[in-house]
């Protein structure tokens, strides 16, 4: 299966999208990384999705890449007594920690750790900001509010804290047995919901135990005062674009996204652009002209995946959805002003050996007839550094990891395929050409250029460059520099 784009779509998998036969069409349609969410679902239910993928991976001969969406620390109001209340503007409303079903002048906040954190003037959204509460006066069991913005309120609905870095813990006992149940199961990667600070993830990665890459998805103001630290910490990101757009004002988010995704370019990291992309494709086969427009600036901006939520786990149309992302992206692709603006953004500053590897193995690429970029990989780092370049040819990404070729399935543009281990230079010449000729990449005629490391195995040991001829002498061994 070759594919005609190089930005990767994740598809996140629910009821819509259990059956092998479904997941299959997906990954033909052009998923390459399926979410699955821990908020929804039993670990029976994940389990048998990730057995699934894992068949068709097999079938297919490709790697499919698996992410494990933890829930975080969700923030409720408690019941009602007698069903949803009306919040008028300018009203009084007390939250408290009384477990008494609440009426229109109260409810309980079961979080105490909240109402440490408070201060008069701080801000409380609820149900994704379709409510807004100012305190007015707060204590450690209070908080006094005026009803800025009203609406109805009703049992369970969620609370935001925009204005304040709340004491919780980043991972609740849920997202712990979640966590051991992903890595358990062989999830590649790990998404940490609510991250505020880079304790966070470093708290997860110690959790994980180097079984699963850490991704944090950026969707709270704390989180983007802080990102240069969590990115450093972090293996990808998620721009999860819902709550970011609650707790902060939605005309900001667009200048956040492209300045997480340039950060994440430049530090050679993966990053997810997601939430309501397609979200009329819940109920439609056809998106909004805006929802396409969303999309396409995400590939603009240089994204390295756009991913699909309730459109493919709960929505009528899934494999219309990931149809419409695939259309998009080549569209997009194919666009001249594409290429222009990706050029245009590619950092300069090359610090160390292997950058400079790298960056001349594009130059080359994209200034000959150089046909791929071949990588061999056993960390990741060395493809997820040509990915960086965006070069205009593909990216070939040679590993004899399983879990590094199905991480990989997140990357910009790289095609990543097995090969056995090698100790030395000319071994990786030489699988890098015959899988280049078996994709098709390249016939007898062309070039590829190579790229690898020396001592082999070695992680961020990325050397040495050879363009090495696609020729019968060199697949057979012979005359081989």
């Amino acid at each position: 299966m070759k594919r005609h784009r190089n930005v990767k779509i994740v598809a996140t998998l629910g009821p819509a999208s259990s059956s092998y036969a479904m997941i299959r069409a997906l990954v033909e349609a052009g998923a390459d990384v399926f979410r699955l969410n821990m908020s929804h679902g039993t670990h029976e239910e994940q389990k048998a999705r990730y057995d699934i993928i894992r068949q068709v991976e097999a079938d297919l001969n490709v790697p499919i890449a698996v992410l494990a969406d933890l829930q975080g620390p969700k923030l409720r109001v408690g019941t009602f007594a007698d069903g949803p209340e009306d919040l008028a503007v300018g009203a009084a409303f007390r939250l408290d920690l009384d477990p008494t079903p609440g009426d229109v002048t109260r409810v309980q906040l079961p979080h105490p750790e909240i109402f440490a954190a408070l201060r008069p003037g701080a801000s409380l959204l609820v149900n994704d900001g379709k409510i807004r509460l100012k305190v007015v006066e707060c204590g450690a069991d209070f908080a006094d509010c005026t009803v800025v913005v009203g609406g109805a309120i009703s049992n369970r609905k969620g609370v935001n804290v925009p204005d304040v870095v709340l004491p919780l813990a980043a991972l609740s006992q849920k997202d712990r047995v979640d966590l051991e149940f992903a890595c358990a199961l062989g999830a590649d990667w790990l998404a940490l919901s609510f991250v505020q600070r880079a304790a966070d993830v470093e708290e997860a990665r110690a959790l994980a135990k180097g079984r699963a890459a850490i991704l944090a998805k950026i969707e709270k103001p704390a989180a983007v005062d802080d990102f240069d630290e969590i990115l450093a910490v972090s293996d990808g990101i998620m721009v999860a674009r819902g709550d970011l757009g609650v707790e902060l004002p939605v005309a900001a988010v667009p200048p956040i996204q492209k300045r997480l995704i340039a950060a994440c370019r430049a530090a050679a990291k993966p990053v997810i652009v997601a939430t309501q992309m397609l979200e009329s494709m819940i109920e439609s086969p056809m998106p909004t002209r805006a929802e396409v427009s969303d999309v396409a600036n995400a590939i603009y901006e240089g994204a390295d995946a756009v991913m699909l939520s309730a459109e493919s786990a709960a929505g009528k149309f899934p494999l219309e959805a990931v149809r419409t992302m695939e259309n998009v992206a080549i569209e997009v692709e194919q666009d001249p002003r594409y290429r222009e603006l990706l050029d245009a953004s590619r950092m300069v500053d090359r610090s160390s050996i292997a950058e400079g590897i790298v960056a001349a193995a594009r130059e080359i690429a994209d200034t000959t007839d150089v046909r791929a970029i071949c990588c061999y990989s056993r960390s990741g780092k060395t493809a997820n550094l040509v990915a960086r370049e965006r070069p205009r040819t593909p990216i070939l990404v040679l590993t004899p990891l399983v879990r590094t070729a199905r991480m990989m399935c997140l990357s910009w543009g790289t095609i990543c395929r097995m090969t056995e281990t090698v100790d030395e230079f000319r071994s990786a010449v030489v699988a890098a050409v015959r899988i280049a000729l078996a994709e098709n990449l390249a016939d007898k005629t062309d070039h590829v250029v190579v790229v690898a490391g020396v001592p082999f195995n070695t992680v961020g040991s990325t050397n040495i460059l050879r363009i090495a001829p696609c020729d019968e002498r060199l697949i057979y061994g012979t005359d081989v520099a």
